[in-house]
């Protein structure tokens, strides 16, 4: 529960500098398309930060390695879904945009996850 917490707050910190980098370091530097990639990248991080959060509230009422493995993923997606799109906005190398559907994947398994063992509970 605790380390939800943490990396939930090392992301959110993470976003909100990236997000900002994005907006004063990067504009004017690459394309209107590759920005809308970085704010993606953003947007996505936070929202799933959020869930990282509210995983690490729910694990005080709901126990499991369901809970444990939604968090996990929602983790992974972060990485592999936004570091993915953080590293090909600026570079334009296809390679990077290869693996963001790992992290989609991820960020549903997460879901999944968290929802069923919601269900199980209630």
């Amino acid at each position: 529960m605790k380390l939800f917490f943490i990396l939930a707050v090392i992301n959110g910190f993470v976003s909100v500098a990236l997000g900002a980098f994005g907006a004063h370091g990067l504009e004017g530097k690459i394309s209107e398309k590759a920005l809308k990639t970085w704010e993606k990248a953003v947007n996505y991080q936070m929202f799933h930060t959020m869930a990282l959060f509210v995983t690490g509230l729910l694990m005080g009422k709901v126990t499991g390695s369901l809970m444990t493995g939604a968090g996990w993923a929602f983790l992974v997606g972060i990485i592999f879904f936004s570091g993915s799109l953080y590293m090909y906005a600026p570079t334009g190398i296809k390679t990077f945009a290869m693996i963001t559907p790992l992290g989609g994947v991820s960020f549903l398994v997460g879901w999944i996850l968290l929802g069923y063992a919601l269900i199980k509970h209630l």
